[in-house]
């Protein structure tokens, strides 16, 4: 199958009824839209609530007034432009500022604004920083999409990190195995430098993003299995949505059908409380029970999820929600409080760690750590989007 053509302008889409993709532009105006015709070909048209749909058309539920731009403050994690450091053995390099898909639900919607400008084309910063702290073993590649760069800038990134000795493990962030899977396994080059760059003590995983089971093809499953040729390891991280996956069935066949083509399933999230997402967020209480109930129909390979929010102050994973009460404990903690238990208040429609109350006794709000960035919450609600002109990859 040859690469997919692109699609920016949601006026081309004719499946859309033309009034509908009048509204539609008002939105792609704030936030950036592009997608691609093997996408597209996996959603059922005559479905308006087909959860492929939701993915990926813009919805006016994104003009609604909710949420911080910003809501896990990235900004206070920076230690030089284009790398963050908030977790001791962690570093982030953002990449790209394009992805593959620019998904509804995306947390990092400011990413795609002309006033943010938190990826870099120099990464030397970041390579510096992480040299210079052996403590650094991990390092994730994200963005926007780690694998929407052209493979001889990602084997570039891949060669100087393979260079620092205390790295061990290159983590690629990426929707593309199940929105451009050609772009994987047509691509020998990039398999290449898989090949190369992950060995059995010093491996690459590719975390992916994938929402729905629908999204699992034959091309979907052939790219994965081209990564594990190649010596990755896939593992696949998802928030539940309202209206995409908010089910137990379906969440139990994406369990099932990850551990059936080999992909680890890592986290199942609670949707970040971030500007334009209100339509997607559940409260924690129905997603945790969404989730035991989607564990209960799996194997003990789909029940190694663990349902977590990535909070400002850490990965707070959510052992329970019962008779009104939030079990909680740090999974990973900025301040170093790993494995803190926490027994919270739970009101019903508590969404977020910030709506439990008493939850400011364990912990406060980080100092921004350099300029790196500028802090996106306390900007204008209509910025004019980023140029969502992008060349597909070959």
């Amino acid at each position: 199958m040859s690469q997919p053509k692109y699609i920016t302008d949601i006026g081309k889409i004719t499946r859309i009824p033309e009034q509908q993709r009048e509204k539609l532009k008002q939105i792609t105006q704030k936030f950036v839209f592009r997608v691609n015709e093997y996408y597209l070909n996996l959603i059922d048209w005559n479905d308006p609530d087909d959860p492929i749909r939701k993915l990926v058309i813009p919805n006016e539920g994104e003009l609604q007034e909710y949420g911080r731009w910003d809501a896990s403050d990235e900004d206070t994690n920076y230690v030089v432009k284009g790398c963050q450091h908030k977790y001791k053995s962690t570093a982030l390099l953002i990449v790209s500022e394009v992805c593959g898909a620019y998904c509804r639900y995306c947390f990092r919607k400011r990413l795609f604004r002309n006033d943010v400008k938190e990826a870099t084309s120099d990464i030397e910063p970041g390579l510096q920083y992480i040299a210079e702290h052996p403590e650094i073993s991990n390092v994730l590649l994200t963005g926007g999409d780690s694998l929407i760069l052209a493979t001889a800038k990602l084997r570039a990134i891949l060669h100087r990190l393979r260079e620092i000795e205390h790295v061990q493990i290159i983590r690629l962030g990426s929707k593309i195995p199940v929105f451009n899977p050609m772009r994987i396994y047509e691509d020998e080059q990039l398999l290449e430098a898989i090949r190369e760059f992950s060995s059995a003590k010093k491996r690459i995983y590719v975390m992916a993003h994938i929402n729905h089971p629908r999204e699992i093809t034959p091309e979907a499953v052939r790219g994965f299995q081209a990564l594990h040729d190649a010596g990755a390891i896939v593992v696949n991280q998802t928030p539940v949505l309202r209206g995409i996956n908010d089910d137990p069935q379906v969440l139990g066949e994406l369990l099932d059908k990850l551990s059936w083509a080999g992909v680890t399933p890592y986290y199942f999230f609670i949707n970040r409380p971030v500007a334009g997402n209100g339509d997607f967020v559940l409260p924690l209480a129905k997603v945790y029970d969404i989730v035991e109930k989607a564990k209960a129909r799996t194997s003990g390979l789909g029940k190694r999820v663990r349902l977590s929010m990535s909070h400002t102050s850490g990965k707070i994973e959510i052992l329970a929600v019962e008779n009104g009460k939030a079990y909680l404990k740090y999974h990973q903690s900025r301040d170093g409080h790993y494995g803190r238990f926490m027994m919270l208040d739970c009101p019903e429609e508590a969404a977020w760690f910030d709506d439990l109350p008493g939850n400011e006794k364990y912990w406060k709000k980080p100092a921004k750590k350099s300029d790196a960035v500028v802090s996106v919450n306390e900007m204008p609600d209509h910025p004019q989007p980023r140029s969502s002109k992008t060349t597909v990859l070959k």
